[in-house]
């Protein structure tokens, strides 16, 4: 049985998702870009769900969004976007991820997405670099002045990088 804190922790990490999913939806909507909702769904989930884990700190989060879409970038330049270069390219940003400390699983998705639809330079920038960058601003907003109630000495992010 969860006591009264946890449970209050829970319920704010599923309202702060909830408004995280809502507000990257209709940007995503509004820009025409539904690529925008797929690199961050689950990593909304990993931030606002389990803020504690490593994969939720900002180094892994912002970090391993970027190092995996240049993963994915790198390959679909020189291999272009084959299924074999996309399968290459999720394996090769585990290995990155890993390398440079910044291992974020829901990041595995962005060189297959990369890859797959050919994306551009820019998607570095627009929308992972500033969409990572987003939440983690929301996140540290969240947790330090929505869920900090449920549980005083909680503050997200144990560290920053």
């Amino acid at each position: 049985m969860l006591d009264r804190p946890q449970l209050l922790a829970i319920l704010a990490g599923a309202a702060g998702g909830a408004i995280a999913i809502g507000s990257m939806e209709a940007f995503s909507i509004e820009r025409a870009f539904p690529l925008f909702a797929i690199p961050f769904a689950t990593s909304i989930v990993t931030v606002l769900g389990s803020p504690k884990a490593e994969p939720a700190q900002p180094r892994a989060l912002v970090g391993g969004h970027l190092v995996s879409t240049l993963v994915g970038l790198l390959v679909v330049k020189l291999c272009g976007p084959a299924p074999w270069a996309a399968a290459v390219a999720v394996g090769l940003a585990m290995v990155a991820m890993h390398l440079t400390g910044t291992f974020h699983p829901p990041a595995g998705i962005d060189p297959l997405v990369v890859v797959v639809n050919n994306m551009s330079w820019s998607f570095l920038i627009v929308p992972v670099g500033i969409g990572a960058l987003l939440l983690a601003t929301f996140a540290f907003a969240w947790h330090n002045l929505v869920t900090r109630g449920a549980d005083e000495g909680d503050t997200w992010p144990i560290r920053w990088w």
